[in-house]
Order: structure tokens, then sequence, then C-alpha cells
């Protein structure tokens, strides 16, 4: 199947205990943490690829819609 290039939603938090935490909300269970940013990209790349690798073998769709919308609220605090 031809692969072709698509925008994923990631979530990258600053772990309390040092590193990064990085996920996606639109594919479930694709989560992955790293020491540095570029390592949890890197990692959460692989852990999305083995996740549409899967959805292929299984028969099941690899696109998602895009349901959620992630915006920016300003405050005054």
């Amino acid at each position: 199947m031809p692969q072709r290039h698509t925008r994923v939603p990631i979530i990258l938090t600053a772990d309390e205990d040092g590193g990064f935490v990085v996920e996606s909300p639109t594919m479930p269970g694709c989560i992955s943490q790293g020491d540095t940013v570029e390592e949890a990209l890197e990692n959460i790349r692989d852990v999305i690829d083995g996740w549409v690798r899967v959805q292929r073998d299984h028969g099941h769709p690899t696109a998602f819609e895009q349901t959620d919308e992630f915006r920016w609220l300003d405050v005054m605090v």
C-alpha cells in the first residue's frame, strides 16, 4: 500500500522526573518518552509507524479524522 504524508497531532509534556512524554490523542495507545524533546519525537515516530503497520495488518483503516480542535485560550490569572 502506498504511503502518504500526513500530519499527526501530538501532546508533548515535560515529565516531573525529567525527560518528556509524548502521545497522539488521535491514535489510541500511541505514547512514548525520551530524555530530550528530540528523542521523544523520534520515539513517537517509531510508535506511530508500528501502529499504522498493525492497523494495516489487521485490515483496519489507517486514516483518522481529526475530531478535536486544539486551541490556546488566553486568560487572566
